[in-house]
């Protein structure tokens, strides 16, 4: 990402992009787990830990490209307000949809193979969450055809 926030181009730019979507994932699922009852909260927990993990490999390697990771914003906007477990399995699969895009778009800009790879497995780990998610808040389309493109 530039000074003014805008994504930079390329396979760096797209692993930026992927970064930030990552941070909001990590933020997001914190949401998610609130809203949730107590014996509920295992999903939200391994989501989290899943989202915490992708954001700290994206960050290592920008950083072994001299790029400085764009950093976590303190918050997030919502979109919709969060007051059930349903609507905390909703955002659950917007989350993992959002990241989705991202990785999407990592692999289309990706030159290598590495990070293809990365990209590649991460997208099918935010479609398999997204789906368990959007059976958990009632919906019935609980897989993507194409994850990550709308």
């Amino acid at each position: 990402m530039t000074d003014d926030g805008t994504a930079t181009g390329g396979e760096d730019g797209a692993l930026q992009d992927a970064l930030a979507a990552e941070h909001a994932a990590v933020w997001g699922y914190g949401v998610v787990g609130a809203a949730l009852p107590p014996e509920g909260r295992a999903q939200a927990v391994d989501g989290e830990q899943a989202h915490r993990d992708a954001r700290d490999r994206l960050a290592a390697l920008l950083d072994e490209r001299d790029a400085d990771p764009v950093p976590a914003e303190a918050g997030y906007e919502l979109p919709f307000p969060v007051l059930s477990p349903v609507d905390a399995a909703a955002l659950g699969a917007v989350l993992e949809e959002g990241v989705s895009a991202s990785w999407v778009a990592l692999l289309d800009a990706a030159e290598d193979t590495g990070v293809r790879r990365l990209a590649l497995d991460a997208l099918v780990a935010a479609e398999v969450r997204a789906v368990a998610w959007r059976a958990a808040a009632g919906r019935p389309d609980t897989t993507a055809a194409l994850p990550g493109i709308s």
